[in-house]
C-alpha cells in the first residue's frame, strides 16, 4: 500500500513542517511513510526523507547474548539501519504467552547505537519453511496444515489455505505490533518485513482438495481486472505459469491479511522479500519459491496485497548481467525499490551504487556481525578488513548526507552504474550530456598512450568500481563513487561545439546545505573525474565554439 502525494513543493512543505513538529518531542514524531511521485519513491523517518544504509544480522544472532558482537560490525559499517529476525517460535513459544524480552533489548541498545531497526517476522514462512514456527505449530500437522504434493505426499511448507495458521499467526503478529506501539513512540522501529522468502520449493503449490477445487474455479474477479485479463479457471488464465500464479495470489493474500492486522494497530510500512528465479526468463519460475513475490508475479501480489508496501529481491547472485536486471524489474513507478538482503562478498558492494542510481530506498548485505557464521559461496568466507570495508567506503561518504540523497534522488533524474566483468566502458544519456564510466584506469593518462610503459592497474581484473549521479539541472550534476573514471561529452554537440569543466566541487552537505572541501582542476580533471576512494563531487559544466 503506498503511499502517495501530492504535487511535490506541497510534499517538501509538508515533510519540514512534519519535522519542526517533531523537533520538541520524540514521542510525536511522524511514522515513518513511503512517499511515491511520478514513478520515484522515498522513505522518511522523523518526517525526513531517509536512505536506508542497511545491514542484516546472521538468522540466529536475535538474542540478547549476541548483540554485543553485533554493534562493533555495524559501527564499523558506518550503517543507519539494521534488520533483525524476530521469530514467532522466540515470542510465543507456549500458545497464548508471550514474550518480547528480546525486542525490547534489541530496542533499547539500538537507541544507545543510534541506529534504526528494521523487523523481520520469522513465522509461517522463513525461506519458505516453518523452522522460526513454535513447536506447538509444527508439532500439529492437523490443525496446522501443510501441503499436500501432487503426488499426495505432505509437502514440508505450511499451506496458505491453512485457516487456523493463518488466525494463529495474525494473532501473534498483532500482538507483536501492540508491543512496538507501546515500547516506541520514538519510531526506531522503520519497517516490518512480515515473514521471510515465502513460497514452496520442490511442489509449486498446494494440492489438497480444498486447494485444487479453488484451482479449478475461477480467477478472482478484482486479479483478472487488475491484471487486464479475461476470465477463466486458473490453468485457461495462465496456462503453464497457472500453479505459480494460484500459489502467488493465496500466499499474497494471507500476508496481506496479517499486514493489515499489523498496521491496524501501528501502521508501518511493511515489505516482502523474495527469493529469486532467472532474471531471463519464466522458465523454471513455478520451482524457484513459487508463490513468493518473484519478479513476474509483482503484478499478481500487487493486487492481492494492497498492505504491502512493497516487494524486494534478495539478491545472492554474483553474475552482473543477472544483479542488474533484478534491480530493472523490482524499480518500478508502482513499487520501491529496496535490496533487503545482498551478499556480503567484496564484489557485492558496487552494486550499492547501480541501486541508488535506480532510486533504491535502501540497501543491506547480509550476515554483518561477529557471531562467526558464513554463507559462502553466496556471501564472503569470512568478514574480514577488504570485505568490510568495501561497503563501510561507501557507507561511511553516505551516512552523514542520507536524508540529502534521498530528497535528492526523489527529486531528479538518477544513474547508477557498477562495474561489469569485461570492465567495459558503459555510457548513458541524461539531458544533453553523455556520461560514460570507464574502469581499470590510472588516475593520469589515456588507456591508448604508448609511448610511455604502464603497468596494469591492479583493479583492471577485480570487480570493484561504480558511481551514481544525480542530475540537479541541465548542466550540473551530483556524483558519488569509486574505483572508476567519469567522463562527460555532448550527446548531440553542434558543429564546432566543444565542452569545459565550470567547476568541480569536492564536498558534502552540512544541514541540506552544499559545502565545499576543495575544487578540482588541472591533473584533477584533465583525464575525467577518477574516483580512487568514495568521494561525492558536484560539477558544473558548460560547451563553447
Amino acid at each position: 500500500m503506498t503511499r502517495r502525494a501530492g504535487p511535490l513543493p506541497r510534499l517538501l512543505a509538508f515533510l519540514l513542517l512534519l519535522a519542526c513538529l517533531a523537533a520538541p518531542a520524540a514521542a510525536q514524531a511522524p511514522l515513518p511513510r513511503i512517499v511515491s511521485q511520478d514513478g520515484r519513491h522515498m522513505l522518511t523517518v522523523d518526517g525526513r526523507p531517509f536512505l536506508m544504509l542497511g545491514a542484516q544480522v546472521n538468522n540466529s544472532s536475535n538474542y540478547p547474548v549476541m548483540l554485543p558482537m553485533v554493534w562493533p560490525t555495524i559501527r564499523a559499517l558506518h550503517a543507519n539501519t539494521v534488520e533483525v529476525p524476530i521469530a514467532w517460535e522466540q515470542v510465543e513459544p507456549v500458545e497464548g504467552r508471550f514474550d518480547f524480552s528480546f525486542l525490547d533489548e534489541l530496542v533499547r541498545q539500538a537507541r544507545r547505537n543510534d541506529v534504526r531497526l528494521v523487523l523481520l517476522w520469522f513465522a509461517t514462512w522463513k525461506n519458505t519453511g516453518p523452522s522460526y514456527a513454535p513447536e506447538w505449530v509444527k508439532a500439529d500437522t492437523r490443525r496446522f496444515a501443510r501441503m499436500i504434493r501432487r503426488d499426495g505426499r505432505t509437502h514440508y511448507v505450511l499451506s496458505p489455505h491453512g485457516r487456523e495458521t493463518l488466525a494463529a499467526d495474525r494473532r501473534a503478529f498483532v500482538r507483536l505490533m501492540e508491543h512496538i506501539r507501546e515500547i516506541d513512540p520514538q519510531h526506531t522501529i522503520i519497517m516490518v518485513q512480515p515473514q521471510n522468502e515465502v513460497g514452496s520449493y520442490g511442489s509449486p503449490r498446494d494440492f489438497s482438495p480444498e486447494a485444487q477445487r479453488l484451482f479449478e474455479g475461477p480467477v478472482p474477479a478484482e486479479l483478472a481486472r487488475a491484471l487486464g485479463r479475461g476470465g477463466g479457471t486458473w490453468s485457461q488464465v495462465f496456462g503453464p505459469r497457472a500453479d505459480q500464479a494460484f500459489n502467488a495470489w493465496h500466499t499474497a493474500r494471507y500476508i496481506d491479511d496479517i499486514a493489515a492486522a499489523g498496521q491496524a494497530v501501528k501502521d508501518l510500512p511493511m515489505y516482502c522479500n523474495a527469493s529469486l528465479s532467472d532474471p531471463f526468463t519464466e522458465e523454471g519460475a513455478e520451482n524457484t519459491a513459487s508463490g513468493g513475490p518473484n519478479w513476474n508475479v509483482i503484478a499478481i501480489w500487487k493486487a492481492a496485497a494492497p498492505h504491502v508496501d512493497f516487494v524486494a529481491p534478495d539478491i545472492y547472485n554474483r553474475s552482473h548481467p543477472a544483479y542488474i536486471r533484478y534491480l530493472d524489474l523490482y524499480a518500478r513507478p508502482d513499487n520501491p525499490l529496496m535490496v533487503p538482503e545482498t551478499g556480503n562478498a567484496a564484489e557485492y558492494a558496487r552494486f550499492l551504487w547501480a541501486a541508488l542510481g535506480r532510486g533504491a530506498i535502501g540497501f543491506a548485505p547480509f550476515g554483518m556481525d561477529a557471531t562467526g557464521y558464513s554463507n559462502y559461496p553466496l556471501g564472503a568466507e569470512r568478514l574480514d578488513a577488504e570485505t568490510m570495508e568495501a561497503f563501510a567506503g561507501p557507507y561511511r561518504l553516505l551516512a552523514p548526507i542520507a536524508s540529502d540523497w534521498a530528497r535528492i534522488a526523489f527529486e531528479h533524474p538518477t544513474w547508477g552504474v557498477a562495474k561489469g566483468p569485461d570492465g567495459a566502458d558503459q555510457s548513458m544519456v541524461m539531458g544533453r550530456w553523455q556520461v560514460t564510466a570507464q574502469f581499470g584506469l590510472w588516475q593520469f593518462g589515456e588507456r591508448d598512450w604508448t609511448w610511455i610503459e604502464t603497468r596494469p592497474h591492479p583493479t583492471v581484473d577485480r570487480p570493484v568500481g561504480g558511481a551514481v549521479l544525480a542530475q540537479l539541472g541541465p548542466d550540473e550534476f551530483l556524483l558519488a563513487g569509486t574505483a572508476l573514471r567519469l567522463r562527460f561529452a555532448l550527446a548531440a554537440p553542434a558543429e564546432g561545439e566543444n565542452v569545459q569543466w565550470l567547476s568541480v566541487e569536492e564536498g558534502t552537505f552540512d544541514n541540506g546545505r552544499w559545502t565545499m572541501r576543495r575544487r578540482w582542476n588541472g591533473d584533477q580533471t584533465d583525464y575525467g573525474l577518477n574516483l580512487t576512494e568514495p568521494v561525492l563531487l558536484r560539477v558544473r559544466l558548460g560547451s563553447y565554439r
